[in-house]
């Protein structure tokens, strides 16, 4: 997903990132989530960064 809540109040942000981590985590998927937004990156259990053209792992 790129950007899945970025056009959306911060509590209904949180709600949506509430259920599709919920989803991810009772279906065993996995999420590839695109974002700026530190807080929702801090939610995910691997972090890359693109820094200079170069995936970093955090």
């Amino acid at each position: 997903m790129d950007e899945p809540t970025g056009n959306l109040d911060r509590h209904t942000a949180g709600q949506i990132q509430d259920l599709l981590v919920g989803l991810s985590e009772q279906h065993g998927v996995a999420l590839l989530v695109v974002t700026h937004d530190q807080r929702l990156a801090a939610r995910m259990q691997r972090v890359l960064t693109l820094q200079d053209g170069r995936l970093i792992a955090a």
